[in-house]
């Protein structure tokens, strides 16, 4: 993905240009959005080729192929113009990495991976041949990891039965390597072809290496017509399936049913570890160099974290305890206290490495005070946060707010299992920047949820247990709590943008956390109710839960004497849907 040029429109039919996606011998594939907020992928026709009849006749016929074939393996049609230049159309946008980059960047993929990814794409190309199409041009480059399963991507030279053939003269439709020996040698491409053309993918998929080597068309076609595949080092039963597929006698080759039973998978694609890695490796929107109008914020963006999100259920069983000494305490919701630890120094000692990641601390078992105050405060007005209520005397704070100045590379991740999930179980990436204030400095973060929906709000608690302090109250220690989502969000809009988040976020008002040390009370914090968004001299609402489902991260903050003076001393997190 690219940013947009000088040469680029800003916008296309409805619209809004927002970033290049990438090129083929057609046309220029852009990232768009649509006036509603809906991220599109625009395909434009090239200038050059607009007065070739032969060129738009294949455009209108990609184009008809996608309106038609409405499957869970593509990206329907959104809009399209034939009818005068400039011709494009707009599909849905899948996020992820195309197959070719993906195993370009990590290699060839295990054997059970590559067992699912056959299974998947078989039925999607089950589900193109029941519309009576063919493919024609399965690639990995035009196979997208979508985070639902994978997506077969440019229909450009696809045909449907009857239909007349567009390639030139002498020329076979597809890409060396991938296209089957009897199309080569002047034959119509089947069902069976695009069988050949899944063997071959399958075969660079396990092999991370071109099926039929390298080296110029006519070389890599020979290849495929009169040699063996490429699976040396694969596992047997895999290595014949693919080599069933590429068998060079298409009537001898398996039907798509056939390949899905052989290779017997019994678990989601989604649910693969490895797969859901992959997805990292999706390039971001890079939002500092767009033209139009993007989030505004006073940082420069940096590349996608390369954590994969645990969006999902799996590996490990309900109920089950993830790092050293988790429990789960019980409070309106289940929630899940993190300690931080105190060294007796009046300094915290958890900042880097502790058990499962979250700011140093493992979380303890400790049921709600009974007797202590809690201080909530009431829902925000008039666009700014409140101020937690509760022992009077403390001190002013330093600031009304903490100013949006700074990039966060904090990244949460949420247990697999979905209801440890929700109640704040999992881990961040990084430890944090400064030590915690110690003295059994403690953090919990939940959300609700109903019937498997997720919840509209979420709670942040934080307190200092009393008991262990031995010590009179310390100086005031002001706290922040940055909430942020999943993926960058457009202030003016409230819709995410297709990156990762490194932004600090919606924040609360910064609070004392010592202001009931001798309670043992907690500060309740309210998501969206009591944070807001600063940046740039302005102020943002925060954003319901429902605008960005995922693993959602919650970054504690000192705060010094200015509102751009704070760092990190806990990070924690929550999942939404």
């Amino acid at each position: 993905m690219e940013a947009l040029r000088d040469v680029d429109p800003a916008q296309i039919g409805a619209h809004a240009l927002l970033a290049r996606l990438g090129a083929g011998g057609m046309g220029q594939v852009y990232l768009g959005r649509s006036p509603g907020g809906r991220l599109v992928a625009v395909k434009v026709i090239r200038d050059e080729i607009t007065g070739h009849p032969e060129a738009l006749a294949r455009f209108r016929r990609e184009a008809e192929t996608v309106r038609a074939v409405r499957s869970a393996y593509t990206a329907n049609l959104i809009d399209a113009s034939l009818a005068a230049a400039p011709y494009w159309l707009a599909t849905e946008y899948v996020a992820g990495p195309t197959l070719g980059h993906a195993v370009a960047e990590r290699g060839g993929l295990p054997a059970d991976t590559c067992r699912r990814l056959f299974a998947a794409l078989a039925e999607g190309l089950a589900s193109v041949h029941a519309y009576g199409v063919t493919h024609r041009d399965l690639k990995p480059q035009n196979v997208i990891l979508g985070a639902q399963g994978p997506q077969l991507i440019d229909f450009g030279i696809a045909r449907g039965v009857g239909e007349t053939a567009l390639t030139q003269d002498g020329q076979a439709p597809g890409t060396p390597g991938y296209t089957a020996p009897e199309v080569l040698l002047g034959a119509e491409a089947g069902a069976a072809a695009d069988v050949f053309a899944l063997g071959a993918t399958l075969a660079y998929a396990a092999t991370g290496r071109p099926p039929f080597g390298t080296g110029v068309a006519t070389t890599v076609s020979y290849r495929a017509v009169h040699e063996p595949v490429d699976v040396a080092g694969v596992e047997p039963a895999l290595a014949g399936l693919i080599e069933a597929c590429v068998a060079k006698d298409p009537a001898v080759r398996p039907g798509l049913r056939e390949v899905i039973a052989r290779c017997g998978v019994r678990d989601a694609l989604i649910d693969d570890p490895v797969y859901l890695g992959l997805g990292a490796l999706g390039e971001a929107v890079p939002v500092h160099e767009m033209r139009t109008q993007g989030p505004g914020y006073p940082y420069v963006p940096t590349a996608a974290g390369q954590l994969p999100r645990a969006v999902r259920g799996g590996g490990l069983r309900r109920g089950a305890v993830v790092g050293a000494g988790v429990a789960v305490a019980v409070a309106l919701a289940l929630t899940a206290w993190k300690l931080i630890p105190f060294d007796g120094s009046g300094s915290g000692s958890g900042g880097a490495g502790g058990s499962g990641g979250n700011g140093g601390g493992a979380a303890a078992r400790d049921a709600a005070d009974k007797g202590g105050t809690t201080a909530t405060p009431p829902a925000a007005q008039g666009g700014q946060p409140p101020e937690a209520t509760g022992s009077k005397g403390a001190a002013k704070p330093p600031a009304e707010y903490i100013d949006n100045n700074q990039i966060s590379r904090y990244v949460w991740t949420g247990s697999p299992d979905l209801d440890l999930a929700v109640r704040g179980v999992g881990q961040c990436n990084q430890p944090a920047e400064e030590k915690s204030p110690g003295a059994g400095f403690q953090s919990a973060v939940s959300t609700t949820s109903a019937n498997g929906k997720p919840g509209t709000s979420a709670s942040v608690k934080m307190r200092i247990k009393y008991a262990e302090m031995g010590q009179s109250a310390p100086d005031p220690y002001y706290v922040s709590v940055a909430v942020k989502s999943p993926h960058d969000i457009e202030p003016s809009t409230g819709k995410p943008f297709p990156m990762d988040n490194r932004a600090v976020g919606y924040t609360s008002k910064p609070v004392d956390v010592y202001t009931h040390w001798k309670s043992g009370g907690d500060v309740t914090l309210t998501y969206p109710d009591d944070f807001t968004m600063h940046a740039a001299g302005k102020t943002w609402p925060a954003v319901p839960l429902s605008a960005d489902p995922g693993d959602w991260t919650v970054v504690f903050y000192h705060v010094e004497d200015d509102p751009t003076k704070y760092a990190s001393i806990a990070c924690s997190g929550f999942r939404v849907g």
